[in-house]
């Protein structure tokens, strides 16, 4: 029987902790401020105010720590997402910036809707894969590898891959996406196939792009968050919580940093 499992919920005023001791049974609960410019020392110092983390605190001991977290909805909401490009099929760099059915103008060519990624860092490449999955132009992979660099240079922290009809065949996009990690091995890339495999060019494409957009902020404060836990001595289990009210191991989330957006929401109301 695990021996301990906190909850953490980091929100933008406040980071509260309840810690439930399976032994005893015994709930401990604690509300700290959250600490915005790093909200791994507001974790930390909720932990410790629920006792969790004091000198003589067995660190043999079983826990899960189960984190909702903030970080990307605020991101997102605030526009403080990271620098992104986009590399897509030849004829479709506007997707993103057309949608569908929702211009505040649908007579006119004006606008007030801002695209995550700016034209200039929405590059084109030839390839072409039909509804049913047919491949009817070849992947240029010259042409991919010019568009990663051209992006690099450009200063991206995060690269989507976005080709038409994707989710009827997704080999385009690996190939394109194992390209992009040759030149870039360290680098975020999210290829709309496996982030969202579905139907309609707008909707998988704006949700890869959110996808980048927060995928370093999300993976780097997970990063420090883990390895502040290790110098405490805890080197247990941290889940993340999903937007679906689900869990996910911290290592998984770097690809799919877009399942924590709703992560705190998420939280709160499967508690209810």
């Amino acid at each position: 029987m695990t021996e301990r499992i906190a909850g953490v919920d980091v929100g933008g005023t406040f980071t509260d902790v309840l810690v439930l001791d399976g032994e005893s049974g015994v709930i401990r609960t604690a509300k700290v401020p959250t600490t915005r410019h790093d909200h791994g020392e507001g974790m930390l110092a909720g932990l410790a105010a629920t006792g969790l983390l004091e000198s003589g605190t067995s660190t043999d001991a079983t826990m899960v720590l189960i984190h909702g977290t903030t970080v990307g909805t605020n991101a997102i909401l605030e526009r403080t997402g990271a620098r992104c490009g986009l590399i897509t099929t030849r004829g479709f760099r506007d997707v993103l910036e057309l949608g569908r059915r929702t211009r505040p103008h649908a007579y006119g060519l004006a606008g007030n809707f801002e695209p995550l990624i700016p034209r200039d860092r929405r590059l084109e490449v030839t390839e072409r894969i039909d509804a049913a999955g047919q491949v009817m132009l070849p992947l240029a992979e010259d042409e991919v590898r010019d568009a990663v660099e051209h992006l690099l240079a450009a200063g991206v922290e995060a690269i989507v891959i976005h080709f038409l009809h994707s989710y009827a065949n997704p080999a385009h996009e690996r190939r394109a996406s194992e390209i992009a990690r040759e030149l870039w091995p360290d680098g975020c890339i999210s290829a709309g196939s496996a982030i969202l495999p579905e139907v309609r060019e707008y909707e998988r494409g704006t949700t890869a792009a959110l996808n980048a957009y927060i995928q370093p902020l999300v993976s780097r404060y997970l990063e420090r968050l883990e390895r502040r836990l290790h110098s405490e001595g805890r080197h247990d289990e941290l889940l993340v919580m999903q937007s679906s009210g689900g869990t996910m191991a911290a290592a998984l989330v770097r690809e799919h940093a877009i399942q924590t957006a709703l992560s705190g929401p998420a939280a709160c109301a499967l508690a209810a």
